[in-house]
């Protein structure tokens, strides 16, 4: 009989709504059964009282309640957001597919959550979709992204400086006053790519598609644009712009420049500004 009565214990112990329910239903006994007499012979004087403590436990529900339930999602939330990215810090430094990817998940969900500023130093990365992801002013300093899809991805303010950017789709993206010097743009196809005001020191760009890029107001010290495509791209009010480097690209036909530099280039490199150097092999 004990060791019965002992296992219904532990059966209600296990399980917190009936066990809240047997208690609800307890207290609501005594409290009716002390209450009987008030019931009977008192009724017109205790019924108002209890309109009255209605109105309380309307009041607790409405205004504690609303705001206990506003602090435990805040909360929620703001757990959600602490393990997405303690799993980013965990994946970073492992090279494979599955960190990359996981990776890949947790910034999405950051994003859900509009977190964008986000610690992605020595991620590896590669071959991933974060097409449209918003990485505004997030540190991407020596990362792995080659062969990653990034069309149209925000990387307004944020940090790539030696990050591997190698055979990247990245059309359309916005690189607006981001630093990505010494970053690995080969192959990277960066059509509509906007760069303005970028640094981009000693940044290389061999075999790159640039057509149609904004460049304007570039750092560009260094920069190698050897058998780069610039067809159409804004290259005004560049700093640090080599002529000699620029003379290694494919093409630079209706590319814009200012005056001054339009000019060396139309004397020194012709057949670069001209249609004919569109017909390359």
């Amino acid at each position: 009989m004990i060791k019965r009565f002992a296992r219904l214990v532990q059966y209600v112990l296990e399980r917190p709504i009936l066990t809240s329910f047997l208690v609800l239903f307890g207290l609501s006994m005594v409290v009716m059964v002390f209450s009987l007499p008030h019931y009977i012979n008192r009724f017109d004087v205790f019924f108002p009282q209890i309109l009255v403590e209605a109105h309380g436990m309307l009041f607790d529900v409405a205004i504690i309640g609303i705001l206990i339930f506003w602090l435990n999602k805040i909360g929620e939330e703001r757990r959600r957001i602490k393990t997405y990215l303690d799993e980013i810090d965990d994946f970073r430094l492992w090279e494979s597919d599955e960190a990359a990817f996981r990776t890949v998940g947790n910034i999405k969900r950051l994003n859900q959550n509009k977190i964008y500023n986000i610690n992605l130093v020595n991620c590896y990365l590669a071959k991933t979709n974060l097409s449209h992801v918003n990485l505004t002013a997030s540190n991407l300093n020596s990362s792995n992204l080659s062969n990653a899809n990034m069309v149209g991805c925000n990387l307004e303010h944020a940090r790539l400086n030696q990050t591997n950017l190698e055979n990247a789709q990245l059309n359309q993206v916005n690189l607006c006053h981001s630093f990505a010097s010494g970053a690995n743009f080969k192959d990277a196809v960066l059509i509509k790519a906007n760069f303005e005001n970028a640094f981009l020191i000693k940044t290389d760009f061999t075999n790159a598609f640039l057509m149609e890029a904004k460049l304007r107001g570039c750092h560009v010290t260094g920069a190698t644009f050897s058998n780069a495509n610039l067809y159409k791209a804004d290259l005004r009010g560049i700093q640090g712009l080599d002529i000699q480097s620029l003379a290694k690209a494919k093409t630079l036909f209706l590319a814009k420049f200012d005056d001054e530099v339009k000019e060396k280039l139309l004397d020194a490199y012709p057949q670069l500004m001209g249609k004919e150097a569109l017909n390359f092999n």
